[in-house]
């Protein structure tokens, strides 16, 4: 069991600061210490973190992520709990964090050490190693919460071909896996070619170019897909909207393409189609819980295992600038 550092101890943390207290400077490596840490009831060695699209702007301040500074990035992590006093947890336990505006508005994964509130963690299920959880992550658990979303909307795998866009990404290669492992014919919307085989491995049946969907948006478009789940936004989702069929969902959990949405009320009131918002940040434990319970059963941890790339520390920020440049395929984790 790792002590709890001193308050003067140093170690080295990813770090974001500003000149004007409002837009943030891209990160750096500094040495800081468990005095320079934001107040929380709970203190975590952190174990594992990962890399997601969020985590890339807030590295790079290619987007308005950061809301305080200084601040630690990374808004995942799993580790160990070296301090509480928080009644659910004790000394010993191990934690998973997911979002809670952790990296954004309270220092977050990328520094071996974390204090946070209690409110925001969950006990590590049985049988999940913390690389496991962090090669789940938010984007794996985002997708999970769309494959809930969709099966709420009564969507199964007769109805017909479920879209994924975006399915080279950590949201996109994990709902492929789930959604294969439960029977629907997956469609992968990418536009890197060179990744075909990885996400046929995956599980996804056919590739479609994600330029299919960059056209002018329709009303309506030829019915194809029983639903969809989006990460991309913008254009995109617009056009896989005028092609869900009657009766069919699309669960939207990402922007990578832009926060726009050129569509039409067509498809919501021709074709009774619904759009389903996923939000993974705020979402309450009991959800949390629930998500993780059913990745269990529903992610091949072989499957995982393969969209699973491993790195260190000292590759955090190089993998922030990757991720954004749409370098990065599948799940990276980062072993402290």
């Amino acid at each position: 069991m790792t002590a709890l550092p001193a308050a003067s101890d140093s170690f080295r943390a990813i770090w974001i600061t500003s000149d004007d207290g409002k837009r943030a400077k891209p990160a750096t490596v500094q040495e800081i210490t468990m005095g320079d840490l934001m107040d929380g009831d709970v203190t975590v060695k952190v174990t594992h973190t990962t890399v997601n699209y969020k985590d890339g702007l807030a590295i790079t301040a290619k987007g308005p992520i950061a809301r305080k500074f200084p601040m630690i990035p990374g808004v995942d992590m799993a580790g160990t709990v070296l301090a509480s006093d928080h009644a659910d947890f004790a000394e010993g336990d191990e934690v998973i964090l997911n979002g809670f505006g952790v990296g954004e508005g309270h220092m977050g994964a990328y520094a071996p050490y974390a204090r946070v509130s209690g409110d925001w963690l969950i006990k590590r299920p049985d049988g999940l190693t913390g690389a496991q959880a962090m090669a789940i992550g938010t984007a794996g658990y985002t997708a999970m919460l769309c494959v809930m979303a969709l099966d709420k909307a009564g969507i199964q795998p007769d109805d017909g071909p479920i879209l994924v866009t975006g399915a080279a990404g950590g949201v996109g290669s994990v709902a492929i896996a789930i959604l294969a492992k439960r029977g629907y014919h997956v469609v992968a919307s990418t536009g890197r070619p060179e990744e075909e085989s990885y996400l046929k491995g995956l599980g996804a049946a056919e590739i479609v170019d994600r330029n299919e969907f960059g056209g002018d948006v329709r009303p309506l478009s030829r019915e194809k897909w029983a639903g969809a789940v989006d990460a991309v936004g913008s254009k995109t989702l617009a056009n896989v909207l005028s092609q869900v069929k009657y009766g069919g969902a699309v669960a939207a959990c990402g922007l990578a393409q832009g926060g726009d949405l050129p569509s039409f009320v067509h498809p919501f009131i021709l074709r009774a189609v619904q759009l389903i918002g996923v939000e993974s940040v705020m979402s309450p434990i009991p959800m949390r819980k629930a998500a993780y319970d059913q990745l269990a059963k529903d992610l091949p941890m072989e499957t995982l295992d393969a969209m699973t790339q491993h790195i260190g520390f000292d590759d955090l920020l190089d993998a922030g600038h990757q991720i954004v440049e749409g370098k990065v395929r599948g799940r990276l984790v980062a072993t402290y």
